[in-house]
């Protein structure tokens, strides 16, 4: 939908993506799909669920085994995002690295997105 030819929408770290095989894999999923939503005290969040049944209205990424669906309303914001998993003393989890954020909230759960040509 917002693509460019012979490019990913997203893209994976090799951490991400064998963190995305292992979860489709455990459960017998077919992907993850992330998306956005209102939220939080920065304005959005991300979100992130299991798919069963992908959408024909999603864009699908695939690498190494790992699927990720963007819902069709998130494309805009999530374009040139690269995902990566991120493991510390504290916790592990994904993170998002997208050139579309503006700002971020303190904790780093919500964000806001620039402002998106002709919006």
């Amino acid at each position: 939908m917002f693509g460019i030819p012979g490019k990913q929408a997203v893209t994976m770290t090799p951490k991400a993506a064998a963190q995305i095989a292992r979860l489709m894999q455990k459960d017998g999923h077919a992907g993850l799909r992330i998306g956005v939503k209102k939220g939080g005290c920065a304005g959005m969040e991300y979100t992130m669920e299991y798919v069963e049944d992908p959408s024909p209205n999603d864009e699908v990424v695939e690498q190494d085994g790992a699927r990720i669906l963007i819902a069709p309303m998130a494309q805009m914001f999530l374009f040139g995002t690269e995902i990566d998993y991120e493991v510390t003393l504290l916790e592990s989890g994904f993170k998002f690295n997208n050139p579309n954020v503006a700002e971020a909230c303190g904790c780093g759960e919500s964000i806001s997105f620039k402002e998106q040509p002709g919006s």
